[in-house]
């Protein structure tokens, strides 16, 4: 029987921590609550987290710096809530590096959908490409690690990239040289559950640019294509095991 996947849930109200927790063990999750960002810490230290949710207003760090922070060392998905629904800070949650951004109030329903669509690309990203052997990408001196969803640099940095940067990275290493429009990326990255105003592609590839040191003002490697979307401009390499 497989393990069910485990949902650690970040909420300083414990009414909403209690809510969800029931509801997602209830449909088939394994869920630990924490609230604040200490015991968020201690969970993912004590426990294999499969996916956080992740509450925008905490006391002490707030969601945005713990997401920045758990992003700047893991891959680990990330759903935020908050309890404002301007767009801006959707926007902020998803530069921090969040896969998803639900608004309160919600069902938990809803937030059950968000954490399985989430999941699902997640998970159906380890092995994109045919074959096991196949481990890496090259390309323009870099190295996209399919096992270890990270980013290698020139110099040998790794980079940490956050599940939405991962797919969208891996679409484009996929490929190369053709230009894809934001409907094309949202579709791809999203399918159903895509949203024909989400901002979320313009972020995403701002960011992938910043981890890819382009200058924003004359990318080289993701181009802006006008009226037309956006190209992977260099060549791709496949670097299989022996």
């Amino acid at each position: 029987m497989d393990t069910p996947n485990k949902i650690l849930i970040v909420d300083d109200d414990r009414d909403i921590r209690n809510l969800l927790a029931d509801y997602l063990d209830n449909n088939g999750y394994s869920t630990i609550t924490a609230a604040e960002g200490n015991a968020m810490w201690a969970a993912l230290q004590n426990h294999q987290i499969d996916l956080v949710v992740l509450d925008l207003n905490l006391p002490g760090d707030d969601g945005l710096t713990l997401c920045r922070t758990l992003r700047s060392k893991s891959s680990l998905p990330v759903i935020m809530l908050t309890a404002r629904g301007e767009p801006l800070d959707r926007i902020l949650g998803l530069e921090m590096g969040a896969d998803d951004y639900l608004p309160k109030p919600f069902e938990p329903r809803e937030l059950l959908a968000r954490i399985r669509s989430v999941l699902r690309r997640t998970q159906s990203n380890a092995h994109p490409h045919t074959g096991e052997a196949l481990q890496k990408l090259k390309f323009a001196g870099w190295t996209l690690d399919l096992t270890a969803r990270h980013l290698i640099g020139p110099d040998g940095m790794v980079i940490s990239l956050s599940g939405a940067e991962f797919r969208m990275l891996n679409i484009f290493l996929e490929h190369p040289n053709r230009v894809l429009n934001r409907d094309q990326l949202l579709n791809m990255t999203h399918g159903r559950d895509a949203d024909p105003f989400d901002r979320s592609i313009d972020i995403q590839i701002s960011r992938l640019r910043q981890k890819l040191r382009e200058d924003a003002r004359s990318p080289q490697i993701i181009k802006t294509v006008r009226n037309g979307g956006y190209v992977l401009a260099v060549t791709v390499a496949v670097e299989q095991e022996a």
